[in-house]
């Protein structure tokens, strides 16, 4: 982990040490592999990818069913190139993913029940939480 906002800067000695730890792993093409296959973002792409290649054989599909005079043919090209729009968002959400983990490991429980939070329990939240002056 490199220092950011919240981390402990290390010492030049283990600097060096993360570094050359780094440019090891950099080089094990066994090791860059295994990670990038478990990694969600890398995923998401290649997902992101076949439904944008969707989304063109559908509107390719709709405009030959256009062109042909083929009403049902057209209206199949537009539920794919829909699903597929809706398949893109769905990848696109999961690898912007603040709790993802390249490696191993999944969101915590808490992380979890926040994110099912209905829209009325988080507005209750906030209610509860307001600052005394306004009760």
């Amino acid at each position: 982990m490199r220092p950011g906002r919240n981390a402990v800067p290390l010492s030049e000695h283990e600097q060096r040490l993360f570094d050359q730890i780094e440019r090891s792993l950099a080089e094990d093409p066994k090791f860059a592999s295994a990670v990038r296959a478990s990694d969600p973002r890398f995923h998401a792409r290649r997902r992101i990818l076949v439904a944008a290649f969707a989304i063109i054989l559908g509107l390719a599909v709709l405009v030959y069913g256009a062109v042909s005079k083929s009403p049902l043919l057209g209206v199949a090209g537009f539920v794919v190139m829909l699903g597929s729009a809706a398949f893109a968002m769905q990848s696109r959400r999961k690898g912007n993913a603040p709790d993802l983990h390249a490696v191993g490991g999944t969101a915590s429980r808490r992380a979890r029940q926040t994110r099912k939070a209905g829209f009325l329990d988080r507005l209750e939240d906030r209610w509860r939480q307001r600052p005394e002056g306004h009760r």
